[in-house]
């Protein structure tokens, strides 16, 4: 498996970078409905996913007791160009009960985020 590759699955969970966070901002600001919790900035917890390194999170709320959250249906989708001028696609994923769960990217020739 290569190196970056491995590391990307063993990265712990972690607060959202400040990017990440001007991102769902912009997101949930262009959701079709409510988002769960609506404070959501504060326990937000991210978990990078294996997608090639194009910048996927899964999302969840520290403290958060629900257990084995289901995927609902999208929020929100915002497209724009990576530095390279690949388009990118993010999206903005809810669990079945209205709370944030995914943070979607994907760069449309599945090539490496090179820039928020």
């Amino acid at each position: 498996m290569e190196q970056s590759m491995l590391e990307e699955l063993m990265e712990p969970n972690r607060k959202a970078k400040p990017e990440e966070e001007l991102l769902l901002d912009l997101l949930i600001s262009k959701s079709t409905g409510p988002i769960l919790p609506t404070i959501w900035k504060e326990n937000l917890i991210v978990q990078p996913m294996n997608d090639g390194s194009m910048g996927s999170l899964k999302l969840f709320q520290l403290n958060d007791m629900r257990q084995n959250p289901k995927f609902g249906k999208q929020a929100s989708e915002y497209q724009f160009l990576d530095a390279d001028g690949v388009l990118i696609i993010a999206s903005l994923y809810l669990d079945r009960d209205g709370y944030l769960y995914e943070l979607d990217m994907w760069k449309v020739d599945n090539s490496r985020l090179l820039s928020w």
